[in-house]
């Protein structure tokens, strides 16, 4: 059903925006996108969550050689998201003890692996990140692993030389993601009725 397409999307996507803001206040590294989000937004006088929604309209920009087409999941995305976040960011201080950070980071890991399977499972269409990364493989003919891995390393690198916040966080990041979203398909993916059975959505953010 559209309905629950619609909620399963925006519910998603406002999860993800969330799941950034309390692993930024873990303080503990971000995934390699939010590293780069992070290293822009100390330089400029912009909020996270408008930094965010900037590269992400940024990144749309590089869909049109790549004959990309954006869906209402694909625009809602840069918006809700980047409002999520500002809005976590608002609301969540700052954890201060080490055990209390840990589990923040690791609530934020599970709760992003879940936002990512509602959301790519409405079939409304892909972020800007994940267009990007699906339309320089159709465009080049390399692997997914190849151009994802270059996407990110490249991100990962640029926003830590700008002051982006790389840890441990980062590193459970990388590895927990996808084995997470792989658990969760069966019951936040393929029990929703309306739903098309996501067998291999890419986790990225915005």
């Amino acid at each position: 059903m559209l309905t629950r397409r619609l909620v399963a999307l925006y519910v998603g996507l406002w999860l993800y925006g969330t799941s950034m803001a309390v692993m930024i206040r873990a303080g503990l590294g971000l995934d390699p996108w939010d590293v780069f989000h992070q290293g822009v937004a100390g330089h400029v006088p912009l909020s996270f969550g408008m930094v965010t929604a900037l590269t992400g309209v940024v990144v749309l920009l590089a869909w049109i050689p790549l004959r990309q087409r954006p869906g209402l999941g694909t625009i809602s995305n840069v918006v809700v998201i980047g409002v999520a976040v500002d809005v976590g960011l608002w609301l969540i201080p700052a954890a201060e003890q080490l055990w209390l950070r840990v589990l923040a980071m690791i609530v934020a890991v599970v709760v992003n692996a879940a936002a990512t399977v509602l959301y790519i499972g409405a079939g409304m269409g892909p972020g800007p990140r994940d267009g990007l990364m699906t339309g320089l493989v159709a465009r080049t003919g390399w692997s997914v692993w190849t151009i994802r891995t270059g996407i990110e390393t490249s991100v990962l690198i640029t926003g830590w030389l700008l002051g982006g916040s790389v840890g441990i966080g980062t590193v459970v990041y990388a590895f927990g993601i996808g084995p997470l979203i792989q658990l969760m398909i069966p019951y936040l993916d393929g029990r929703l009725p309306g739903f098309e059975p996501t067998t291999r959505p890419e986790p990225v953010p915005a």
